[in-house]
């Protein structure tokens, strides 16, 4: 007992040192260099032995070696043993505190430095997943001591006097038969998952919580755990059929300039086991649910196959399961997989597929990095004085010729605040007051940091006053030039009411109003029903000539101008419909007929009439008795008034031209 007692306090101590060192080299890593690599973290959990097994003498199928490795019978040659090394290793006498402490504890310090972490919790059903994350009141897990640790931490690093202020706030979901659902608010219904233009995975709609303390957290957590979908079989009365995620979100914002913020995530996953139905005695809805958890296991563990072979494409998003993963298995994450495992030997094939899964895991890579951005922070808008609210010539103007050659020179006093330092080029009372306000509280910034300000907002008074004179002088020209346009279009709108005739003879030294576009309205298209070329000739020759089908009439359309005082018109051709009134009498009994005698082949000939209104049609001719007129449609039920006035457009006159070949 003492030889491991050291060997895992030597552990720890190593552990804590690699996490340190790779702190000191993230720090160092440039925003525009690659992220230094982060392999995914494993640490298996041997569990003891459960109803009484180890009293009847069954000896474990798992050994552990040391606190890195362990051993299992080989089921091909029982004489041999297959061994595995991994992180971390915890037999089962190992407590909660130590796995929390060796393995999940030094990945916390991550968040505080904007970067990502996840904690998942792999292994068959019966293996203690859930009394690993969960634990109990005496024997708390993973979950509860990470939060009150972060909060702790928060609480430090956020207090009065730092940098930083922080705040935390909490999700909690569960993917159920492929449904993403949110805990804290099972109204909700199923999520979608997506992912922002920085590649972030995220759920919209998904409830946060904020909490400042642990009696904050278990106020959320507790019922919200009690959502959980949770079910009994033979190896275990509360299965956990979903797996759950809790999202710990850690915000940071810079107290001073240039106001930086970090966002941290911790993902805390306990995943639900894969199971075999004919031991579990899984039977209708929990077959089903088994057969969606094997399916997102088998998904995660092509994943896991893909990172490793360095495949093009890595299947996130065969599984919703693995779509939320993204980030922790390839992604920008600090990743530990916490791989439960059972003694007894009839979970032996259980135990070797979790212990390959947790070997494979091993070589995953993620590159973590610092989530930084940088904004501007909001100040309170400052208020100005009347004297700063006018312009420079009307404070010229009042201050009078004395006080203008007494306030010439430069003052030797800096300003007190940073409204007086800042002089704009133009009156400060014709601005936008976001413009204002946004313009003062970059003055205030820049005069907090030292700087001397801007050339644009703190030039010296002399060079100022010039500015402001070339500028008034410009305003000046351009309004001179406009009147004078004004005048001359005036002169020639005077001379053309005087003599029109004269017009083309003016002189070209006089300048002319630019002409202007003329808007037209868009023409709309023309529809035609072509026919067949000897028909047309037939009833061209034929005496009955009248009967058209479609016929050409002429239009007139309104152009309107803008400058224009009456609007122009012009001809436009457009196709106008005139049916003979026979035709349409023809066509209507025919369509009468066909409803009456018709069979549902036949009335699937017609335009509109498929299969299905074809057997409705028939039926209600049935019970009913025949139509008397082609509107008895509208009382066929699945027939409505729109597509009673659609399906005559579309027969009758396809009917009437039909019978025109026919007579002639």
């Amino acid at each position: 007992m003492d030889a491991g007692g050291t060997a895992q306090l030597r552990r720890r101590e190593m552990a804590a040192a690699i996490s340190g060192a790779g702190r000191c080299r993230l720090s160092k890593v440039g925003a525009g260099r690659r992220p230094p690599p982060a392999r995914v973290r494993v640490a298996v959990r041997l569990r003891p032995f459960v109803d009484g097994t180890a009293a009847a003498g069954e000896p474990p199928c798992v050994r552990g070696l040391d606190s890195c490795s362990l051993e299992i019978a080989n089921w091909r040659n029982h004489q041999e043993t297959l061994k595995y090394q991994f992180d971390a290793f915890y037999g089962e006498r190992s407590s909660q505190q130590d796995i929390y402490a060796g393995s999940v504890q030094p990945i916390l310090r991550h968040l505080l430095e904007g970067q990502n972490a996840s904690v998942l919790a792999y292994g068959p059903t019966g293996a203690g997943k859930t009394h690993t994350m969960l634990g109990s009141p005496e024997q708390p897990g993973v979950i509860p001591r990470a939060l009150m640790d972060l909060l702790q931490l928060t609480r430090e690093e956020g207090g009065e006097g730092r940098p930083w202020a922080l705040s935390v706030t909490m999700s909690y979901l569960e993917i159920y038969q492929e449904k993403v659902l949110d805990l804290l608010d099972p109204a909700s219904g199923d999520l979608v998952i997506r992912e922002d233009c920085r590649g972030n995975i995220l759920i919209p709609g998904l409830t946060q919580k904020p909490i400042t303390s642990f009696a904050d957290f278990e106020r959320h957590f507790l019922p919200a755990s009690r959502n959980r979908t949770v079910g009994a079989t033979r190896l275990n009365q509360r299965s956990s059929r979903s797996h759950a995620v809790l999202l710990v979100k850690v915000d940071q914002r810079e107290r001073l300039a240039p106001f930086r913020q970090r966002e941290g995530k911790l993902y805390l996953i306990d995943l639900a086991g894969s199971e075999d139905n004919r031991r579990t005695g899984n039977k209708g809805l929990r077959l089903k649910e088994s057969g969606a958890i094997n399916s997102s296991l088998f998904v995660l563990g092509k994943v896991v196959d893909a990172l490793n072979q360095g495949l093009p494409r890595v299947p996130y998003r065969d599984s919703k399961l693995t779509r939320l993963l993204q980030d922790s298995l390839g992604g920008s994450a600090h990743s530990i997989l916490i791989a439960n495992i059972a003694p007894e030997r009839r979970f032996y094939l259980d135990t070797v597929s979790a212990l390959n899964f947790a070997a494979r895991s091993k070589e995953v890579i993620n590159r973590p990095f610092t989530n930084e951005s940088l904004q501007l922070r909001v100040l309170a808008p400052i208020k100005l004085s009347q004297k700063e609210l006018v312009g420079p010539s009307e404070a010229k103007r009042a201050r009078g010729p004395e006080e203008e050659e007494i306030g010439s020179p430069e003052p030797t006093a800096a300003p007190a605040s940073a409204s007086q330092k800042l002089s704009p080029l133009q009156k400060l009372s014709s601005m936008d007051p976001a413009v204002l306000e946004r313009l003062l509280s970059l003055d205030r910034l820049l005069g907090s940091q030292g700087s001397q300000g801007t050339h644009g907002l703190n030039t010296p008074r002399r060079e100022r006053m010039v500015l402001m004179k070339t500028m008034e002088e410009k305003d000046l020209e351009i309004e001179r030039l406009k009147m004078k346009q004004k005048e001359l279009e005036a002169k020639v709108l005077a001379q053309e009411a005087v003599d029109p005739k004269d017009k083309e003879n003016s002189s070209p030294a006089v300048l002319r109003p630019l002409a202007r576009r003329t808007v037209t309205v868009a023409k709309p298209l023309k529809k035609a029903v072509v026919m067949p070329l000897q028909l047309i000739q037939e009833q061209a020759a034929s005496p009955n000539a009248e009967i058209h089908i479609l016929k050409k009439k002429g239009r007139k359309r309104k152009l309107e101008s803008l400058d224009a005082s009456e609007p122009e018109e012009k001809a436009e051709d457009c196709w106008e419909l005139q049916i003979s009134p026979e035709l349409l009498a023809h066509g209507r009994q025919k369509i009468l007929d066909l409803l009456n005698e018709g069979s549902a082949r036949d009335l699937r000939s017609l335009q509109r009439i498929g299969q299905k209104k074809a057997q409705l049609i028939v039926g209600w001719r049935e019970l009913h008795g025949p139509f008397s007129q082609v509107e008895d449609l509208e009382r066929v039920e699945g027939i409505s008034g729109k597509q009673m006035e659609s399906f005559l457009k579309a027969n009758i006159l396809g009917l009437a031209a039909c019978h025109r070949c026919d007579t002639s």
